[in-house]
């Protein structure tokens, strides 16, 4: 990395970037893999990459998650050309000899499934942030929201494997008319301080 961002690409991933809470427009096939092949370059704890991504788009899928949305996110998340469920698989330490090669790093993890949880459940966040990253990267908005029954979305998309669901993002492009003015953010030294 030789050099830093320019000040529009700073602004479309950051500064003014907004969580939208209506979107138009279509997302293609193609555009959600460039999406998860930005994404995944991510970095997390020994490569775990624990982040599970089910892409709702298609009228039966989106007939499966609608039962399972707080009445608050059900008509923006049915409309929303696109809805990302990303869930973490607390046996993620399987796939650590081809993704982790250097040494056992599967053993690290080895035991309860319980004990897998914060591993799991952090660097499944971290990939959460890497695709509303990408997202803005490739142009398109994003929506993220955690108001819907885990338990429902977990029996409707992951039966029977170790996945549990964490957050759900819609994406598409903003609806400028459905946000919010900028909330306020913590300035420097009520956040940071350099030791």
């Amino acid at each position: 990395m030789s050099h830093a961002l320019d000040a529009a690409s700073l602004d479309q991933l950051f500064r003014t970037a907004r969580t939208y809470n209506a979107f138009t427009g279509e997302v293609s096939d193609d555009t959600l893999r460039q999406l998860y092949d930005l994404l995944k370059f991510g970095p997390t704890q020994a490569n775990t990459t624990p982040a599970r991504f089910v892409f709702v788009k298609s009228p039966e899928a989106k007939a499966k998650l609608g039962p399972a949305l707080d009445e608050g996110n059900y008509a923006k998340t049915m409309a929303a050309p696109v809805t990302v469920i990303i869930g973490r698989d607390e046996d993620f330490h399987e796939k650590l000899p081809f993704l982790f090669p250097h040494t056992d790093a599967k053993a690290w993890f080895e035991g309860p499934r319980e004990s897998r949880f914060k591993p799991a459940l952090r660097n499944a966040s971290l990939q959460a942030a890497y695709l509303i990253i990408a997202a803005r990267a490739l142009g398109l908005d994003a929506g993220p929201m955690t108001g819907f029954n885990a338990a429902k979305v977990d029996e409707a998309f992951f039966a029977g494997t170790a996945i549990k669901s964490d957050i759900l993002v819609n994406l598409g492009h903003g609806d400028p008319a459905s946000i919010f003015p900028r909330s306020p953010r913590l300035g420097f030294d009520e956040a940071a301080r350099i030791l």
